[in-house]
């Protein structure tokens, strides 16, 4: 008699599992124009606009540390993951639904410094906050945030719509969260190891605020808007820039070329990088929790943001059969790899 085989999870990774366990899902309604497989599922209730819906988990341990993460941060955080997958699909953000699971170790007093996070995020990205739902835990706190937003129809982004000859843009600097959670992380250890040693991080505010208190970037998909730009494909930076160029590789068939000098890192990023010992194209390309965009435009599109401060062009689409590459400072070409945020 054979023993059931046992699959580890770590052994699939996160997208095989995803893919796994999505094998055969069937679509009962012609109102749903994408499922599974985006940043956001898109659907059709008729008229001009579709409503994109995307959810997200924080798990204590996981995704966030309380000994390091202010509560009000925390909430805003929630909301502003959410709120970038909708803006991956150049849609605006409507409402929102937040659950939240808390052990008894949690005060009123704390649960409303969560809030009060959420609610200055919703205020600042204008979405509502429309419900949700509480629930006690015993072990950690867990936040679970849905996002609503709407999109012309004419003007959706998904991740496979690049063609070749696309230019390969970013909306901001890149590792800067990364190298925020090492400072972070060091920090915690000193203290751990002398509680009366106060963490310093006067001089690390930039990268620590990207670690702990990332921003989405609505802003820049008002602009498409104002500029008559439409992203020929898009997806935000949570897991690194190597692996969201991949991702845009599979979904869209193509190749791409991403040129190691153009990658936008802040002075900040790169010093701590120099005090780590870590070169800083390490972080830009695999450190993940940026929240930034990562697109293709048309060729023609490129007198409209070539002067734009925060976008940055990083590399341009090829053809599928000749892959994914990374051009190096040292003008090396190599086939790009991901390693960054492991799930499993």
């Amino acid at each position: 008699m054979s023993e059931n085989k046992r699959t580890e999870i770590g052994e699939l990774g996160e997208f095989a599992l995803i893919d796994k366990i999505t094998e055969g899902v069937e679509i009962h309604h012609k109102t749903t124009v994408k499922g599974i497989g985006d940043d956001a599922a898109v659907f059709d209730y008729g008229g001009d606009e579709y409503t994109v819906l995307s959810t997200d988990i924080l798990l204590e341990g996981i995704h966030f540390d309380l000994s390091f993460m202010p509560l009000q941060h925390l909430g805003y955080k929630a909301i502003a993951v959410n709120v970038s997958d909708v803006a991956a699909m150049n849609a605006i953000p409507e409402q929102v639904t937040v659950s939240i699971a808390i052990t008894n170790r949690f005060s009123v007093e704390a649960v409303d410094m969560i809030y009060q996070g959420i609610k200055a995020a919703c205020k600042n990205y204008k979405v509502d906050l429309v419900g949700g739902d509480t629930t006690s835990s015993r072990q950690g706190l867990c936040i679970s945030v849905t996002a609503v937003g709407r999109v012309k129809k004419d003007k959706i982004a998904y991740r496979s719509g690049a063609k070749k000859g696309d230019i390969l843009c970013v909306s901001g600097d890149l590792g800067g969260a990364y190298m925020g959670l090492q400072v972070l992380l060091r920090e915690k250890k000193v203290f751990e190891a002398n509680p009366e040693m106060q963490p310093n991080l006067e001089d690390y505010q930039y990268i620590a605020g990207r670690q702990l208190r990332p921003e989405a970037r609505t802003d820049i998909i008002h602009e498409f808007n104002e500029l008559g730009i439409v992203p020929t494909s898009m997806i935000d930076i949570s897991d690194g820039l190597a692996s969201e160029v991949l991702h845009i590789c599979k979904d869209s068939k193509v190749g791409a070329v991403v040129y190691e000098d153009k990658l936008p890192v802040d002075h900040q990023t790169f010093d701590v990088c120099h005090e780590f010992k870590i070169p800083s194209k390490t972080p830009a390309l695999n450190g993940g929790e940026d929240y930034e965009l990562l697109f293709t435009i048309k060729q023609e599109d490129f007198p409209k943001v070539e002067k734009h401060a925060s976008i940055f062009f990083i590399g341009y689409i090829d053809e599928a059969e000749n892959g994914a590459r990374l051009v190096t400072e040292g003008q090396q070409t190599l086939p790009l790899t991901a390693q960054g945020w492991k799930h499993f």
